[in-house]
Protein backbone atom coordinates (compact mmCIF):
# COMPACT_ATOMS: atom_id res chain seq x y z
CA UNK A 1 0.00 0.00 0.00
CA UNK A 2 1.58 3.40 -1.30
CA UNK A 3 2.16 6.18 1.56
CA UNK A 4 -0.61 8.00 -0.06
CA UNK A 5 -3.53 5.59 0.46
CA UNK A 6 -1.90 4.85 4.03
CA UNK A 7 -2.09 8.77 5.08
CA UNK A 8 -6.04 8.67 3.19
CA UNK A 9 -6.80 6.01 5.47
CA UNK A 10 -5.65 7.52 8.59
CA UNK A 11 -8.67 10.48 8.31
CA UNK A 12 -11.24 7.49 9.14
CA UNK A 13 -9.04 6.62 12.47
CA UNK A 14 -8.59 9.81 13.84
CA UNK A 15 -12.21 10.71 13.06
CA UNK A 16 -12.88 7.82 15.57
CA UNK A 17 -10.44 8.94 17.99
CA UNK A 18 -11.82 12.11 17.64
CA UNK A 19 -8.63 13.90 17.41
CA UNK A 20 -9.02 17.17 15.75
CA UNK A 21 -5.73 18.43 15.44
CA UNK A 22 -4.20 15.50 13.65
CA UNK A 23 -7.99 15.19 11.50
CA UNK A 24 -6.97 18.24 10.61
CA UNK A 25 -3.56 17.65 9.92
CA UNK A 26 -4.04 14.78 7.66
CA UNK A 27 -6.86 16.56 5.82
CA UNK A 28 -4.40 19.37 5.09
CA UNK A 29 -1.68 16.54 3.77
CA UNK A 30 -4.49 15.03 1.86
CA UNK A 31 -5.38 18.39 0.42
CA UNK A 32 -1.39 19.14 -0.47
CA UNK A 33 -1.40 15.61 -2.26
CA UNK A 34 -4.42 16.75 -4.70
CA UNK A 35 -2.87 20.22 -5.41
CA UNK A 36 0.28 18.57 -6.17
CA UNK A 37 -1.17 16.47 -8.36
CA UNK A 38 -3.08 19.03 -10.29
CA UNK A 39 0.27 21.63 -10.52
CA UNK A 40 1.83 18.16 -12.53
CA UNK A 41 -1.51 18.05 -14.81
CA UNK A 42 -2.59 14.64 -13.38
CA UNK A 43 -5.87 13.91 -11.96
CA UNK A 44 -7.09 14.34 -8.63
CA UNK A 45 -8.12 10.55 -7.94
CA UNK A 46 -4.53 9.82 -8.78
CA UNK A 47 -1.95 8.49 -6.47
CA UNK A 48 1.08 10.44 -5.49
CA UNK A 49 4.62 7.83 -5.55
CA UNK A 50 5.87 7.91 -2.19
CA UNK A 51 8.41 10.13 -3.00
CA UNK A 52 6.22 12.61 -3.96
CA UNK A 53 4.37 12.10 -0.84
CA UNK A 54 7.59 12.34 1.41
CA UNK A 55 8.41 16.20 -0.79
CA UNK A 56 5.06 17.18 0.23
CA UNK A 57 5.27 16.24 3.63
CA UNK A 58 8.78 17.91 4.05
CA UNK A 59 7.32 21.05 2.41
CA UNK A 60 4.86 21.21 5.10
CA UNK A 61 7.43 20.56 8.00
CA UNK A 62 9.64 23.57 6.39
CA UNK A 63 6.02 25.84 6.64
CA UNK A 64 5.31 24.81 10.38
CA UNK A 65 9.07 25.40 11.57
CA UNK A 66 9.02 29.04 9.40
CA UNK A 67 5.81 29.49 11.69
CA UNK A 68 7.07 28.71 14.29
CA UNK A 69 9.90 30.62 14.35
CA UNK A 70 7.67 33.74 13.12
CA UNK A 71 4.97 33.37 15.98
CA UNK A 72 8.37 33.16 18.62
CA UNK A 73 10.25 36.65 17.31
CA UNK A 74 6.58 38.11 17.22
CA UNK A 75 6.15 37.10 20.91
CA UNK A 76 2.94 34.61 20.09
CA UNK A 77 3.99 31.61 22.20
CA UNK A 78 0.41 29.89 21.71
CA UNK A 79 0.59 29.90 17.97
CA UNK A 80 3.87 28.89 18.13
CA UNK A 81 2.52 26.20 20.44
CA UNK A 82 -0.15 24.92 18.12
CA UNK A 83 1.87 25.13 14.94
CA UNK A 84 4.84 22.92 17.06
CA UNK A 85 2.12 20.51 17.85
CA UNK A 86 1.11 19.76 14.10
CA UNK A 87 4.70 19.64 13.39
CA UNK A 88 5.24 16.97 15.60
CA UNK A 89 2.49 15.04 13.46
CA UNK A 90 3.96 15.78 10.21
CA UNK A 91 7.37 14.22 11.13
CA UNK A 92 5.66 11.00 12.19
CA UNK A 93 5.28 10.90 8.38
CA UNK A 94 9.25 11.01 7.76
CA UNK A 95 11.92 8.55 7.68
CA UNK A 96 14.30 9.23 10.78
CA UNK A 97 16.57 11.75 10.32
CA UNK A 98 20.26 11.49 10.57
CA UNK A 99 22.21 13.09 13.95
CA UNK A 100 24.28 15.67 13.56
CA UNK A 101 27.19 13.86 14.06
CA UNK A 102 26.26 11.35 11.57
CA UNK A 103 25.88 13.89 9.06
CA UNK A 104 29.47 15.08 10.46
CA UNK A 105 31.11 11.60 9.59
CA UNK A 106 29.50 11.66 6.31
CA UNK A 107 30.60 15.51 5.39
CA UNK A 108 33.92 14.78 6.57
CA UNK A 109 34.88 11.26 4.53
CA UNK A 110 32.33 13.28 1.06
CA UNK A 111 35.25 16.68 2.00
CA UNK A 112 38.37 14.26 1.53
CA UNK A 113 37.21 12.03 -1.53
CA UNK A 114 35.93 15.20 -3.27
CA UNK A 115 39.37 17.62 -2.70
CA UNK A 116 36.91 20.61 -1.06
CA UNK A 117 38.99 22.65 0.55
CA UNK A 118 37.37 26.09 0.54
CA UNK A 119 34.50 27.68 1.14
CA UNK A 120 33.91 28.61 -2.68
CA UNK A 121 33.02 24.95 -2.99
CA UNK A 122 30.91 25.11 -0.55
CA UNK A 123 27.46 24.98 -2.70
CA UNK A 124 28.63 22.32 -4.47
CA UNK A 125 29.57 20.18 -1.72
CA UNK A 126 26.07 20.98 -0.16
CA UNK A 127 24.70 19.74 -3.26
CA UNK A 128 26.69 16.59 -3.13
CA UNK A 129 26.14 16.13 0.39
CA UNK A 130 22.14 16.42 0.25
CA UNK A 131 22.00 13.84 -2.66
CA UNK A 132 23.78 11.39 -1.15
CA UNK A 133 21.65 11.38 2.19
CA UNK A 134 18.17 11.43 0.20
CA UNK A 135 16.17 13.39 2.04
CA UNK A 136 17.10 11.74 5.24
CA UNK A 137 19.17 15.00 6.75
CA UNK A 138 17.55 18.41 7.70
CA UNK A 139 19.26 20.49 5.02
CA UNK A 140 19.74 23.64 7.89
CA UNK A 141 21.96 20.12 10.14
CA UNK A 142 23.85 19.97 6.79
CA UNK A 143 24.51 23.58 5.66
CA UNK A 144 25.65 24.26 9.58
CA UNK A 145 28.25 21.13 9.02
CA UNK A 146 29.01 22.37 5.60
CA UNK A 147 29.82 25.70 7.22
CA UNK A 148 31.80 24.21 10.27
CA UNK A 149 33.58 22.28 7.84
CA UNK A 150 34.80 24.81 5.55
CA UNK A 151 35.25 27.81 7.88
Amino acid sequence: MSLHSQIKDQIKEAMKAHDEIRLGVIRGLVSSFTNELVAQKRMPQDELKDEEVLAVIRRAVKQRKDSIDQFTKGGRPELAESEQVELAILETYLPAQMSRDEVMKVAQAKKIELGITDKSQAGKFMGMLMKSFGGNADGDTVKSVVDELLS
